[in-house]
């Protein structure tokens, strides 16, 4: 008490000099329409600030539901897509001969999505672990995307989860196509930076140049043909090569990761299946 006591003293002055500002402010407000039309009106922004960081704050924390909710719309809509694509097939014209209307098999699939739980973009290799498992359909081999392109493909499943191995480890390699020409060859990491892989075994006679196109070639069985990896970032040969150092920046942002479709081949057991008998 002896404390506050002193505090009072000691500003006194001050303490004295603030309220008369306030009675003085009041009264001017109070006695003048416009000084009171000004004082409502920077009130009024004031408070319309107040309310809009208030309202930003809310939506931060409503960010991740939106996200999650976004993102299972954007796959039950990318599955519409599909079915859609693969009816407009059907009502393409047929040969004359031919008895039944029928779907290319290797269009034939439907999308899981799944959230990003661990991630690492560090390491020489890298792995994704995805929330979802054996339970929901989720199966060995089976190509990772999102919005933005090719992820990976999944290694290992347990009942609830599921390991990815991403283009930024030198365990997978996925044959990729310049959309331009359609020559295509193998994409590859060399450990380095996240952002980047080489395209490998593109011979010196292919034109092609900065900024074109590079999609999935279709010539896996994790991937339907066309789905965006990057674009050419950089590229060189010298006299004596015969294939081109071609350098590739993702269309993924691994870092920013956060939700992604996996890619479920209906036909994928049937031409499994067909293949190994060749290497019996």
């Amino acid at each position: 008490m002896k404390k506050l006591f002193a505090f009072l003293i000691k500003y006194s002055v001050v303490i004295l000099f603030l309220f008369l500002e306030v009675i003085s402010f009041s009264m001017v407000v109070k006695n003048n329409g416009f000084q009171q039309s000004v004082f409502f009106s920077s009130g009024n922004t004031i408070l319309a600030s107040l309310y809009s960081v208030s309202n930003s704050v809310i939506e931060y924390f409503y960010l991740k539901s939106t996200n999650e909710g976004l993102a299972s719309e954007n796959t039950a809509l990318k599955n519409q897509l599909v079915q859609l694509q693969n009816q407009l097939e059907t009502l393409k014209p047929q040969s004359p001969d031919s008895a039944n209307i029928k779907i290319s098999p290797d269009k034939e699939i439907s999308f899981v999505q799944a959230k990003v739980i661990n991630n690492s973009t560090n390491k020489l290799l890298n792995y994704i672990t995805l929330n979802k498992g054996k339970r929901d359909g989720i199966q060995p081999d089976m190509g990772v995307v999102n919005e933005d392109g090719v992820v990976g493909i999944v290694s290992n499943v347990s009942e609830k989860f599921s390991v990815v191995i991403p283009l930024i480890n030198p365990k997978i390699q996925i044959n990729s196509k310049f959309i331009r020409n359609n020559y295509s060859g193998p994409i590859h990491w060399e450990g380095y930076n996240y952002r980047y892989v080489n395209l490998n075994d593109i011979a010196r006679h292919v034109v092609f140049s900065l900024g074109d196109t590079i999609v999935t070639s279709g010539y896996s069985k994790s991937f339907p043909e066309g789905i965006l990896v990057g674009t050419v970032d950089d590229f060189k040969i010298s006299e004596s090569d015969a294939y081109y150092h071609i350098k590739v920046k993702l269309g993924v942002n691994f870092r920013t990761l956060t939700h992604v479709k996996v890619i479920n081949y209906l036909n994928y057991q049937e031409q499994q299946n067909l293949e190994n008998t060749m290497q019996e």
